[in-house]
């Protein structure tokens, strides 16, 4: 028979209310701030879906009516240094920390709003509404909101998407100790998301000060909570990863306010992350101005019960008991709310011929559509650039490709204090797997970090750190493949922030990561991203061949205010080759390309390890080849100057890479060519790249895979042959 001993989680999990005596004790300015808040939210959201029922809401309108209390409640226990983030469902959090950064001294019922009261009311809505004037300038709609200086770090569309952000955001407040935290906002259905559950262990292991507020409105669309998971108490997840948790009714705004500042005296003790489970309820479908009901998920008996317990009654209720203000007060707040939200609205929509509709002169430009798509580069201005063949400093022409991956990044961790490395095994086996981190962990402890094997958490905190502005993080993915588990935040979080916000949100972010094509990692470790990165909106890509460019490259990649993947190869890392001795501080524009063997018959265009293997290959046949290495492989860094000089002098082109056909970096740059320069062009674009599977386990299979120098060797054979200059026969 054996024995059984219960365990102990080694947090609490506590469920928190707000007493009579809490009640007399609420200031009386902060419960009229409280109302007047939540009212100004509730008349917005009114105005919304009023709009969206008319059609002019162009996208979804999540509103979060009946759900005021969590976010004001929460809103105002914070400062106006503390920061927010959320979901789709966010209107009312986004306005609740604006307004308490604009009024830190609360807002009296019976006062007048100001302009700044209401130039936030029109830009939110502004925003919501596609337009120019929006804080987004109407490229976030309703559920991309940013407002950095308010604390507002952007809300997200994708279900738990941005809670990873959230704590990179909160690691750099505990980085730079100003006691400040983060909460990220999100509701029932994101708590069964691995991203989530991911941060949460990450936060919790490196005691971030971030607070993981649930919304749990109890339905995700029209799934109730109850039928996807078996706990409904969402607050239980604090207890797997030592996390203290509160359960609170979230339409009681007096007990989220006390929730919070339990939550914020732990966080600003460094004691870590905290959940906050607010159990609210949102009146209407999950999109638009029609009730849950109508859609048959819940019934009119449900919801009419939930109305009952409304957070804005509840609160002029106790406010009047007291006699802090009086029934006429409260109604008078309503009707301006309401007067300011129909004034805010007539100044963005006009009635023409009986109908509404948008003012036109209020939509963006059209040529508005990719700016701030990436950076301008201005940050370059004035700095050293250098080329193998014109460098003034020493040169060492053995150096090791993997050394100097190393010996670069320990110069610029010496010359930048904001660069922080971070990824699975980076500060251990001396240097990581491939030794690309030597030396890093033991001089800079404090920023490299051995994260968990949590991609999809890491990148997401990585790119938090990099939107606060205060730090340059550097990922480490240990193989390209675990791109697709942390797909979410490289793609539609870190590559599209800048652009979906509005253009001129900065995202200075580093991702390395090798392709290991040979090392028979088989299929799940051996692609080769560039196309994928290349089609990626956002990314910029370099793809260093040499020491010398791989130093030069990297200093840009980290000087960059855009994300970049640095591209490295594991046939390089044992290679030799010139590298800088003392001078690691020069730098390779992004965008130029170079010419490491000029001819006349043929452009090869190529990049990485197949750069030597190609001008191999050539050499030994003796073709008139001119061989490019591209360096810089996204859409914006492709070196058309150089590309095309040369392409006018041969009229043919060759990509060779050696990656997978189906996510061909080539497949893409050669349909550019085509577009591009094919009246220069004497025979179609000729291509050399791996097979359709990709590699396996076993050695012949993996070779086969593979592009190898047969498969150049063959294609220059076809090119030559199409000029009319067969080559003789091996």
């Amino acid at each position: 028979m054996p024995t059984f001993t219960d365990l102990t989680p080694s947090s609490f999990w506590r469920e928190i209310g707000a007493t009579r005596e809490d009640w007399a004790a609420l200031a009386p300015a902060l419960g009229g701030t409280m109302l007047v808040e939540m009212h100004l939210i509730r008349a917005f959201e009114e105005k919304v879906l009023e709009l969206a029922g008319q059609g002019l809401v162009h996208g979804p309108a999540h509103s979060a009516i009946g759900q005021e209390g969590g976010a004001v409640g929460s809103a105002l226990a914070l400062r106006r240094s503390d920061q927010v983030n959320g979901s789709h469902r966010a209107h009312h959090q986004f306005l609740a920390k604006a307004l308490s950064y604009l009024k830190p001294d609360g807002i009296a019922p019976a006062a007048e709003f100001d302009g700044n009261i209401r130039d936030l009311s029109k830009r939110t809505l502004a925003e919501i509404l596609g337009l120019a004037q929006g804080f987004c300038k109407g490229r976030g709609g309703s559920m991309h909101l940013r407002w950095a200086q308010a604390g507002n770090l952007g809300t997200n569309a994708i279900v738990g998407g941005g809670v990873p952000m959230a704590a990179g955001a909160a690691w750099a407040h505990k980085r730079a100790g100003t006691g400040d935290v983060v909460y990220t906002y999100f509701g029932d259905g994101a708590t069964n998301i691995g991203s989530v559950l991911e941060t949460m262990n990450l936060a919790a292991a490196w005691k971030l000060p971030i607070c993981f507020f649930i919304e749990n409105n109890r339905y995700a669309v029209s799934t109730h909570v109850e039928e996807a998971t078996a706990d409904p108490r969402l607050s239980s997840r604090g207890l797997a990863f030592g996390i203290p948790a509160f359960k609170v009714d979230g339409m009681d705004t007096l007990a989220v306010y006390l929730a919070c500042e339990e939550a914020n005296r732990i966080m600003r003790a460094g004691e870590g992350p905290t959940i906050i489970e607010a159990d609210v309820y949102r009146y209407f479908h999950q999109n638009g101005p029609l009730p849950g009901s109508a859609f048959g998920y819940r019934s009119k008996e449900e919801e009419a019960t939930w109305r009952k317990r409304d957070p804005l009654e509840a609160m002029a209720q106790e406010l009047r008991e007291r006699q802090v203000l009086s029934e006429r007060t409260v109604e008078e707040l309503r009707d301006r709310c309401v007067a300011l939200m129909n004034e805010v609205a007539a100044e963005l929509i006009e009635t023409v011929d009986g109908k509404r509709r948008i003012i036109p002169a209020l939509w963006p430009e059209e040529s508005f559509r990719d700016f701030g798509l990436r950076g301008d580069l201005s940050e370059f201005d004035g700095v050293r650039f250098a080329e193998q063949e014109t460098f003034k400093g020493s040169l060492d022409p053995e150096a090791k490709f993997i050394d100097t991956v190393a010996d670069v990044m320990t110069r610029r961790m010496e010359k930048d204090e904001r660069i922080v490395v971070l990824g699975e095994d980076v500060h251990r086996l001396k240097g990581g797997t491939n030794g690309a981190t030597r030396g890093l962990s033991q001089a800079f402890p404090d920023r490299v970090l051995g994260t968990p094997i949590s991609e999809n958490a890491f990148t997401g905190l990585a790119g938090g750190m990099a939107a606060d502005g205060r730090f340059r993080p550097v990922i480490e993915f240990m193989y390209p493949d675990f791109m697709w588990v942390a797909a979410d935040q490289v793609f539609n979080q870190v590559g599209k922030a800048r652009h979906m916000f509005g253009g001129d949100s900065d995202m200075p972010l580093v991702l390395r990561t090798k392709v290991a094509m040979g090392t028979g990692y088989g299929s799940q470790h051996s692609m080769d991203p560039a196309g994928i990165f290349a089609t990626a909106p956002g990314w910029r890509i370099v793809a260093p061949s040499t020491p010398f460019d791989y130093v030069g490259l990297m200093n840009s990649a980290l000087l960059c205010r855009d994300p970049v993947l640095v591209l490295e190869h594991v046939d390089l890392y044992a290679s030799k080759g010139a590298a800088p001795v003392d001078d690691l501080d020069y730098f390779i524009p992004l965008g130029k390309a170079k010419v490491v063997r000029s001819g006349a018959r043929v452009t090869i265009l190529t990049y990485l390890a197949m750069v030597e293997k190609t001008r191999l290959v050539v050499e030994d046949l003796g073709i008139d080849a001119e061989i490019i290495d591209l360096r810089s492989l996204d859409r914006a860094g492709l070196d058309w100057a150089t590309i095309e000089a040369s392409v006018k002098k041969t009229g043919n082109v060759l990509i060779v890479e050696q990656g997978a056909a189906g996510t061909s970096y080539g497949g893409w740059l050669a349909d550019e060519l085509q577009r591009c320069l094919f009246d220069w062009l004497d025979q179609p674009v000729r291509r050399v790249h791996g097979a359709e599977a990709s590699p396996s386990i076993s050695k012949v299979l993996e070779a086969a895979a593979c592009a190898r120098p047969q498969d150049i060797e063959a294609a220059l054979r076809c090119v030559m042959a199409d000029q009319g200059l067969p080559l003789a026969a091996a």
